[in-house]
């Protein structure tokens, strides 16, 4: 990865602790909180289980390993009010399926358990597991590894024995028997030639013969696995499977682009898999970015030289792999989610990157990805960039207290989520609230309408924001606050009042401030549409006001001078049923 692994350093010791909690008595597993720090993780999920926001709850440790881009997976807490069996599939941990028969070991779901227990080996050896299920040289290798297999196994049997009264030994006796078994049926078949040798052109007539026969998809999935055998990396391995599924005819086609389809879906589905098609990145959130790209079917450029990329995204743009679209959409979700930071040199990178990937998410939204999925993984990323350190160092080479303001204005724009918004808020109040921010504003070597019209923009800003009412006019009312104070010592508005000839000049002065957003919304705005009305009510303001209109080139009678007086006080935020009863004559 060049740079980016350079960047980050001991990226492979990266270990994150995954909060989540369940409701009600068969309610599934969802994900809270992602947290760096193992007490603070299981004591936030304490605190659920104690203010009764969960009947369950469980922490779950996930280490990385680099190499492979897989995690390892350890739940170390789990609590709840009762007792119940869950749904295996609502399981994020490896839970043991009912597997009886070696067929059953072939099944969606002990497929998706046996990955995630052999991901890493799965990646080293550059295997899908359907391949490494029919190959037997393949299952000869990884019983060669010795104690690899055996201890994934005793991890099934652990979770199966954890919701049964079934002894763990018993359990691990029954599933080595089951793997045994399976394991002969692949040498057996290997030996007596069960699985042929299949030229590319001829899979669609062996699709046809076997589209009726019990076996046929584990016969169809043996032939594509030893003809994948010779591929060297995972884009050639893509490239040969979509020149079998370009040639999928006749009566077996269905059957072939079946199997196709499930083998890209465990490619796809595995991050090892994806760095090597999308190459080397410059930082994770360009990877995601690849992947998305990637998921709604994007051609990537033919300087890329990735020949299996290429093809793959026409057919994805086409629709016509579901099952890998759907895994593809899963990991992206997962990716985004993680804790690593797609910009990890630059926080308004971060932002950016963010915002970018989930507009792009959007498109997708549909069959392969809900759209409380993606506002759930956005809100979730949001969170971890509004927590004290991360802000405390985002604003660590801010050069004035004004610029640590602005950086935490566009923060808010860009992340999701009211809790995470009422974070942020809290972090600008500590900030407008230092003595070191009134000070800056208070600095006299700088002119006051510059500083005036700095405070009323950032307020303009704060109040255009998403956070809790209370807090935006709390924040608000600070600017305000200082705004007001500068003002009076500089003496503004009694030097317009002062240096000003007739009441007409020294009300077009003052709406000039108010119009030109040099003052805050409360006392300072309100201070300044006091005088200007008390202007207006002077006698002969509104015939006096017409005649300088009409100096200045425009040819006006009383009521058409009245509509333009009315028009400039309303931008002042003088409504015009107050401006009409102030208006002398």
């Amino acid at each position: 990865m060049g740079a980016y692994r350079g960047a980050a350093g001991c990226m492979a010791k990266e270990v994150h602790f995954e909060i989540f909690s369940r409701q009600g008595a068969s309610g599934g597993w969802r994900m809270l909180d992602v947290r760096g720090d193992r007490e603070s993780a299981i004591e936030f999920a304490k605190s659920l289980m104690a203010d009764e926001n969960a009947t369950g709850v469980k922490v779950v440790k996930e280490t990385l390993n680099d190499e492979t881009g897989e995690y390892l997976t350890l739940k170390i807490f789990e609590d709840g009010h009762n007792q119940f069996k869950s749904k295996p599939e609502a399981e994020d941990v490896p839970h043991a399926l009912p597997c009886f028969r070696p067929d059953d070991l072939y099944s969606y779901h002990a497929r998706a358990t046996i990955t995630r227990l052999l991901g890493d080996y799965l990646a080293r050896n550059r295997l899908t597991l359907i391949e490494l299920s029919h190959r037997a040289d393949a299952l000869e290798k990884l019983e060669a590894t010795g104690t690899l297999l055996q201890h994934a196994i005793q991890k099934v049997a652990v979770a199966q024995a954890s919701s049964t009264t079934t002894p763990v030994q018993q359990i691990v006796k029954s599933l080595n028997e089951l793997v045994n078994k399976a394991f002969q049926r692949v040498y057996r078949d290997h030996r007596r030639g069960y699985i042929p040798a299949t030229e590319p052109n001829c899979f669609s007539a062996l699709a046809a013969k076997l589209k009726s026969e019990p076996d046929g998809l584990y016969v169809l999935n043996g032939a594509i696995a030893h003809y994948l055998r010779p591929a060297s990396g995972w884009n050639e391995k893509v490239t040969r499977l979509i020149d079998l599924m370009e040639q999928a005819e006749g009566e077996g086609r269905l059957l072939l682009l079946s199997s196709i389809d499930a083998i890209i879906a465990e490619i796809v589905g595995g991050r090892s898999a994806l760095r090597e098609l999308i190459g080397s990145q410059e930082n994770f959130g360009r990877e995601v970015e690849s992947l998305v790209e990637l998921f709604l079917g994007t051609e990537p450029s033919a300087e890329t030289g990735r020949n299996g990329l290429m093809v793959l995204s026409r057919h994805f743009a086409a629709d016509d792999l579901p099952d890998a679209r759907n895994a593809l959409a899963q990991r992206v979700m997962v990716e985004f989610r993680s804790m690593k930071r797609f910009c990890p040199d630059s926080l308004f990178e971060e932002f950016k990157t963010m915002r970018k990937i989930a507009d792009r998410l959007v498109r997708g939204v549909g069959k392969y990805l809900s759209h409380e999925d993606l506002v759930d993984a956005v809100v979730l990323r949001s969170r971890r960039v509004v927590t004290h350190e991360t802000l405390t160092e985002h604003l660590a080479d801010a050069a004035t207290p004004e610029d640590k303001v602005d950086r935490l204005l566009v923060a808010e724009e860009n992340i999701v989520g009211s809790e995470n918004k009422r974070r942020l808020a809290t972090f600008v109040l500590s900030v407008v609230g230092a003595l070191n921010f009134e000070s800056y504003f208070q600095d006299s070597k700088r002119p006051a309408l510059t500083r005036l019209q700095t405070l009323a923009n950032l307020q303009a800003r704060t109040l255009r924001s998403g956070f809790q009412d209370s807090q935006r006019r709390e924040i608000a009312n600070v600017f305000d606050r200082i705004a007001s104070e500068i003002e009076t010592r500089a003496k503004l508005f009694d030097t317009i009042v002062a240096n000003s000839a007739t009441p007409v000049e020294r009300a077009t002065r003052l709406l000039k401030l108010c119009t030109g957003n040099f003052l805050t919304e409360g006392q300072l705005a309100s201070r300044a549409r006091a005088l200007v009305l008390a202007q207006l009510s002077k006698p002969g303001f509104l015939s006096s006001y017409t005649a300088q209109i009409a100096r200045e080139g425009e040819v006006v009678d009383t009521e058409t001078g009245m509509i333009a007086l009315v028009a400039v006080l309303g931008k002042a935020g003088i409504s015009a049923e107050t401006g009409l009863k102030s208006i002398a004559a």
